[in-house]
């Protein structure tokens, strides 16, 4: 990810922690701060040492910028993010933390009207189960 789309400094972390709404399913906690200044979004990224060791940790983060890579266009610009993984994350591929992610974005509000957003909401109201 580009410089400008990462939160890193420890005060912009406590930022959106204190002033941010938190949405979470039992793999993934999202905090979102709303920024309109900002045209573009940021995400931070908090995987903890209970999780597993520096490879696992490693490539939960992998996984998570992926997914930004791929739905970029339709999550909300001008928003702060920053995902913490929690234990069950460790047991998934790629496909099932992006599922899980769809899902607590999805939740959060923060995902736009496309066929992603959409396909978890479908499922949702037949009756299937998600997250």
């Amino acid at each position: 990810m580009k410089k400008e789309y990462r939160i890193k400094k420890n005060d912009e972390f406590q930022k959106v922690f204190k002033r941010g709404k938190s949405t979470a399913n039992r793999q993934f906690v999202v905090y979102v701060l709303k920024k309109e200044e900002q045209e573009h979004f940021r995400i931070g990224l908090s995987v903890s040492k209970k999780i597993g060791n520096a490879v696992k940790r490693n490539e939960i983060k992998r996984y998570v910028r992926q997914f930004f890579l791929e739905v970029k266009d339709e999550i909300q610009k001008g928003n702060d993010y920053i995902i913490i993984a929690r234990k069950p994350a460790a047991e998934m591929d790629f496909h099932e933390v992006k599922k899980s992610l769809i899902h607590v974005f999805s939740r959060a509000n923060v995902l736009g009207k496309t066929k992603i957003g959409n396909s978890v909401k479908n499922k949702r109201m037949q009756g299937g189960k998600s997250g």
